[in-house]
């Protein structure tokens, strides 16, 4: 094949590709990502329950969704915005999302880490860094939702 015929083929493909891409965002309402509206986070019908019963808890006149499920730090949150998008973007697109979504690792992790900063005055005994006061564990074994599973989403 000719290098001119290959990078035809290979403007094609980046074309459709982008094309593709721009079509999913504009459909899925990307830009609304970006911003903080809990109404944006429920543009995908397996995230209604989780903004309904968020609108019960006792956090939703203190934290929107980016407060508990995204790293507060600019760069790190897009970072974390960019990924979820494409994981969701991706699933959406193909259809092949569970009914009851599971939050991902690295994601309960942000979450952890946001509980115990906004809550630090309470915690701050409760997780020194050797062993949990609260249980004789160890910390890293504990995590906030295990006892308060209902508080950022209301029954």
């Amino acid at each position: 094949m000719k290098r001119s015929n290959l990078t035809l083929v290979a403007g094609i493909c980046c074309g459709a590709m982008l094309g593709l891409g721009g079509y999913t965002f504009m459909e899925a309402e990307g830009l609304a990502y970006l911003s903080n509206d809990p109404e944006a986070c429920a543009n995908c019908h397996v995230m209604r329950d989780h903004l309904a019963s968020w609108q019960k808890s006792a956090h939703h006149t203190v934290a929107t969704c980016n407060d508990c499920h995204t790293p507060h730090a600019p760069i790190p949150k897009l970072v974390a915005k960019a990924i979820n998008g494409w994981n969701h973007s991706v699933r959406f697109t193909l259809q092949d999302y569970p009914e009851h979504i599971r939050i991902t690792a690295r994601n309960a992790r942000n979450l952890e880490h946001n509980c115990i900063e906004c809550h630090r005055p309470l915690v701050d005994g409760v997780f020194p860094a050797s062993a949990d006061a609260h249980s004789g564990r160890n910390a890293s074994d504990l995590h906030c939702v295990h006892c308060h599973a209902g508080v950022g989403h209301g029954p």
